[in-house]
């Protein structure tokens, strides 16, 4: 379901543990936010895009544009 989330993590080299850590959750957590067995909290949403300094509808696949910003 969020594979521009996994997308986003692998183009920069990171591990589902440091996104984990960033979001105060567990690797497992995070894991199942990637393959959406886990719907993921606004909160967590929010501190995703200002991460990767996107968009939530792009992270979620509403747009296709990563600078979408409305």
């Amino acid at each position: 379901m969020y594979r521009r989330l996994r997308d986003l993590r692998e183009d920069r080299d990171l591990t589902q543990r440091a996104l984990a850590e960033l979001l105060h959750v567990s690797q497992a957590t995070y894991s199942r936010y990637e393959s959406g067995g886990l719907d993921i909290p606004s909160g967590a949403l929010i501190a995703l895009a200002r991460f990767y300094n996107t968009s939530i509808d792009y992270l979620v696949g509403l747009s296709d544009d990563p600078r979408c910003f409305h």
